[in-house]
């Protein structure tokens, strides 16, 4: 049943991913990045959640909001990576119509939940630079948990609905995704029913969490570059601007690929389906290999506790 495409059926037990059509012959030298990367990814973050353990000058709200970071990297490789990695090198296409909608409902919700954690580091930048003789009573560890709780209740709430929607559609036609992962309207766009609440829905989220951070992220660095411009000397205005610069280029490498992706699915239709995939890969794998590599060298705390924990080793 699971192989066909003319099959009669309203609730599959399994869906088959294609992996990435058109580029099967390559499967195989496509893992070798794919792999790395993800390697790179989980070293790299659980490198960072150690650091931050075990360096008791880090416990503060950069880091536990850096921590929060590390973990949602960790899962959103996670959810998608050994699924595609098993298609590639095993050819183990099939995957629960159940998990199918848990793997999308973990990549919409830690997509979301990323988002607002670097809207929590871009207001921790600007209390730490627009007000900082407060910033120790601002952003104290009881705030701290309450950002990164709404965070985490945004993600979640707003997520719920896409696997709820998808499972409520009657799948006549095929039950073969042609993609690496359940992405939500590659998976909806199989149902023989009006999608449009489903698309909507999903198109509204994904303006109201982007838009909306992006925004306040840069009214965030609005402020701190009129603060930064106010400073007296030039020394002055780098050293302290240098503090952003990690923040900022993990800014880049998330969300440069989630518009590169959104704007050739919505406006590449020339484009082929392959690139579509290979970007949508990108833009989870690639921000969770880069953050904690930018962090670590980019971050003089965190550097030197590495080089420390490699010296001690090596003596």
């Amino acid at each position: 049943m699971s192989g066909s495409n003319t099959t009669d059926f309203t609730s599959p037990s399994t869906f088959i991913l294609q992996g990435i059509p058109g580029l099967e012959r390559a499967h195989v030298w496509i893992s070798i990045p794919f792999c790395t990367m993800y390697i790179i990814a989980i070293l790299g973050n659980f490198t960072i959640l150690f650091i931050v353990k075990m360096e008791p000058s880090l416990h503060g709200p950069m880091y536990y909001f850096l921590c929060m970071l590390a973990v949602t990297d960790l899962v959103l490789s996670t959810s998608t990576v050994p699924k595609t990695l098993s298609i590639f090198w095993f050819n183990s296409r099939e995957i629960y119509f159940s998990a199918c909608l848990t793997q999308m409902y973990f990549i919409h919700c830690f997509s979301a939940m990323e988002s607002g954690i670097f809207v929590a580091m871009a207001f921790d930048r600007y209390v730490a630079i627009c007000d900082p003789l407060r910033h120790s009573t601002i952003l104290t560890n009881p705030v701290v948990s309450k950002i990164g709780l709404a965070v985490v209740l945004r993600g979640s709430m707003l997520s719920l609905p896409c696997p709820f929607l998808a499972r409520r559609w009657p799948y006549c036609r095929t039950n073969i995704i042609p993609h690496s992962y359940c992405e939500h309207i590659a998976v909806v766009k199989l149902a023989c029913a009006d999608i449009r609440v489903s698309s909507y829905y999903s198109l509204s989220v994904a303006f109201l969490v982007t838009g909306l951070d992006v925004f306040f992220i840069t009214m965030s660095y609005i402020q701190i570059l009129r603060a930064i411009f106010s400073l007296p000397t030039k020394d002055a205005r780098l050293k302290t601007f240098g503090t952003c610069g990690s923040h900022l280029c993990a800014i880049l490498t998330f969300y440069i690929p989630d518009l590169f992706s959104s704007l050739t699915h919505r406006y590449g239709h020339n484009v082929p389906l392959y690139f579509h995939i290979l970007i949508a890969n990108v833009y989870l794998l690639v921000p969770s290999m880069l953050h904690p590599i930018i962090y670590g060298v980019r971050t003089k705390q965190i550097r030197d506790r590495l080089l420390r924990l490699f010296t001690h080793k090596g003596t």
